[in-house]
């Protein structure tokens, strides 16, 4: 095992910390990654404070990472050294379940290993991207391509394929009106990749302080959820809404704004559980569904179409030392769109 430096929360709801942290030697199938940058995740906040269930401490968090091949193992055949690559919320899977076998690693009957917060392959608790390197197998590795800015290509490998999967899955396209609640880290990507998809895409937002960010993302409508009246207007209007946002909201209302045979998606996860009317659902055959990341190969077409459709995130980039500042900025929505950690400073 090797050493690399780090930033950990010591204990659930800690502020995180510079520390040292020992990652496993490179076997004959993993890549060493130089990490250069790493994207902060609203589930990075959830997780370290504990509020999705007891976790290993010291944890590293970080799964929107970007850097480069520093060396690989002796059988490893698609990366070199000097290689730009990525690496998303999953180092591991079991690869021989019917999800695995279908290329849904995140959806392992098995469970997928989280790239931190989880037993790895030898036994060890996985840490994520806070980080100066990491080991990883091979097959979870993510190849960035040239053309695409490292720092703003990382938030892609989670918030980017989060809204790429479902939009995929249910045909935002031309001729499709698709409707995203909230413009944040995940909203303002899916606004972005709808509209690049052909999509008439709709911003729902509790006020209209970002509009005009949203239309420059490609937005055609931007409304308030706080007016009552959107939700007159809207009525029936949509084939597709995703919600992204990490708070409860009114399913109801939001089922209301889809046609016949309309599908909610929730992308965000909130901790708190939600109330639905199953006639929403019932009275115009409606489908209230979830989306989580997407499998290895989707990742890669996402960042090949993000490549082609010159689709990065908005970011803000910051040094590790300013991670818990950052974290109070996102709970208060003060961030336009993505931290994004320069991990230069921990090499």
């Amino acid at each position: 095992m090797f050493t690399a430096n780090a930033f950990a929360a010591p204990a659930a709801g800690a502020p995180l910390a510079a520390t040292t942290i020992q990652r496993r030697e490179v076997g004959p199938r993993d890549v060493l990654i130089d990490i250069a940058y790493c994207g902060i995740c609203h589930t990075d906040i959830h997780t370290v404070r504990g509020e999705w269930g007891e976790r290993s401490y010291p944890l590293v968090p970080g799964h929107e990472i970007s850097g480069v091949v520093a060396a690989v193992g002796a059988e490893v055949t698609r990366y070199q050294a000097g290689d730009t690559v990525g690496v998303g919320g999953m180092v591991g899977s079991c690869r021989e379940c019917a999800s695995c076998r279908a290329g849904e690693e995140q959806y392992c009957a098995k469970g997928a290993v989280g790239t931190y917060g989880m037993v790895d392959v030898d036994g060890t608790v996985t840490q994520g991207g806070y980080a100066s390197r990491i080991v990883v197998s091979e097959d979870f590795v993510l190849q960035i391509p040239d053309g695409l800015d490292l720092a703003a290509a990382a938030p892609l490998l989670c918030a980017g394929v989060t809204m790429y999967s479902p939009l995929r899955r249910w045909g935002a396209g031309p001729g499709k009106k698709v409707a995203i609640i909230g413009l944040g880290g995940l909203g303002h990507l899916g606004v972005k990749l709808a509209a690049a998809m052909g999509a008439e895409v709709t911003v729902l937002s509790q006020t209209l302080k970002k509009r005009e960010d949203g239309f420059r993302f490609g937005a055609a409508a931007y409304l308030a959820t706080s007016d009552p009246g959107t939700f007159t207007a809207l009525a029936g209007e949509f084939d597709l809404i995703i919600n992204t946002v990490s708070a409860p909201v009114d399913v109801d209302a939001y089922l209301s704004l889809l046609g016949t045979g309309g599908t909610l998606v929730n992308a965000g996860m909130p901790a708190e559980q939600l109330s639905l009317y199953v006639f929403s659902l019932v009275m115009g055959r409606k489908t209230l569904a979830g989306s989580l990341i997407g499998g290895i190969s989707e990742t890669q077409e996402m960042l090949e179409f993000c490549t082609e459709h010159n689709i990065t995130a908005d970011i803000e980039v910051i040094p590790a030392a300013g991670i818990n500042e950052a974290y109070e900025r996102v709970l208060a929505s003060d961030v336009r769109y993505r931290f994004v950690i320069d991990t230069a400073a921990l090499s």
